[in-house]
């Protein structure tokens, strides 16, 4: 079941000012796809969920569910939470400490009058598809944070809704529970094949979960795509730092051939994947990930010959397990780079990185 909004818009005011937490949101979200709505703090992720939900009023536009109209500003259509058909995690789970977990689960059974053969055959369904068979007699203050987390989400999903909605459920779990049950959550639902709509700031979250990515600023819908279209094909500035670590130069296009555009920056002249949109004398900026620049640590030219040569010197490193980071100073800017664990480099080393075309990326700011 697919969800539609346009042009959404909610406003708050606050201190005599006014807030746009939704400012003229048009999206689409298709059916059966795991959508991510990610972004800052404060960015509108949660307000637009709450809209979707019913817990909230925007104050225009129109939102459908599978066609259906549930929220018009214009028509004056609003259809109350319960009838919406979605399922809904919150982040603090909303787990009822005084019940067992086969209670928990079957509250949303129970407040429609459903038979009682019915409940236990369900809930039984439903705890086995995310494992915990066997635990239905447990208190819910017995069960650990992975543990309640699966509780909520087999409360969401007993009543079977077409659409399910997740407010940040990870952000209460350690880093290797969050890592753990990030990888149990996508195996859930794409087994479901239901639509999911999950809201986080947390860039690894998003790609490691989504089909689909909409990155969100100030009320704004910046830019929608693949976790892989976000991460290496983003078109613009904040998106391109948000998702991820990566070093960002301002440049000047100088020339633009069939197979790269060239840039002068900084860096010197940096050839970059082609882009038709833009022209020499165009202001653009550079984006490097770190993980692209390879420190030719033997002195040895790059095998692909079109790859850019960048020369500095390493002004920090600091090991971090899987790997070192650093800070290669060329001229006066620094590149944020990656340095394998077991190298032999230290800081004030004179180095020659490399760097492909294809992985040169032009933005808008």
């Amino acid at each position: 079941m697919d969800i539609q909004i346009e042009n959404l818009c909610k406003r708050y005011t606050s201190g005599g000012k006014t807030i746009n937490a939704l400012d003229d949101v048009t999206l689409t979200i298709p059916a059966n796809k795991i959508f991510t709505l990610l972004g800052p703090s404060g960015c509108g992720k949660t307000t637009l969920l709450r809209c979707i939900v019913g817990l909230e009023s925007p104050d225009s536009g129109e939102i459908r569910i599978g066609g259906e109209t549930v929220w018009s500003g214009g028509n004056n259509i609003y259809v109350p939470p319960e009838k919406r058909g979605l399922g809904m995690v919150f982040q603090s789970y909303a787990i009822w400490p005084h019940m067992t977990v086969f209670d928990n689960v079957a509250y949303p059974l129970q407040t429609r009058k459903t038979d009682r053969a019915e409940i236990r055959r369900r809930v039984a369904k439903t705890l086995s598809f995310v494992q915990l068979e066997g635990f239905e007699d447990r208190p819910a203050t017995k069960l650990s944070g992975g543990q309640q987390q699966r509780v909520a989400l087999a409360r969401a999903l007993v009543a079977e809704p077409k659409v399910i909605l997740f407010d940040e459920p990870l952000s209460n779990l350690d880093a290797k529970l969050r890592e753990e049950t990030r990888k149990d959550l996508r195996v859930f639902l794409t087994e479901l094949g239901i639509t999911a709509v999950y809201v986080t700031h947390d860039r690894i979250e998003a790609l490691a979960l989504s089909d689909l990515i909409a990155v969100m600023r100030n009320g704004r819908i910046i830019e929608k795509g693949t976790p892989r279209d976000i991460y290496f094909h983003s078109e613009h500035n904040f998106v391109a730092d948000f998702i991820g670590r990566t070093n960002l130069i301002d440049g000047v296009v100088k020339s633009r051939e069939a197979d790269a555009t060239t840039v002068e920056c900084p860096l010197g002249e940096v050839r970059c994947a082609s882009q038709a949109d833009i022209a020499p004398g165009d202001k653009v900026v550079l984006s490097l990930r770190p993980e692209f620049l390879h420190i030719a640590e033997d002195g040895a030219a790059p095998e692909d010959g079109t790859a850019n040569r960048i020369t500095g010197r390493i002004d920090s490193l600091v090991f971090v397990g899987e790997a070192m980071e650093g800070e290669v100073l060329v001229g006066d800017t620094r590149l944020f780079v990656k340095v394998r664990p077991d190298s032999e480099l230290k800081e004030g080393d004179a180095v020659s990185m490399t760097v492909t075309p294809a992985h040169c990326l032009l933005l808008t700011k």
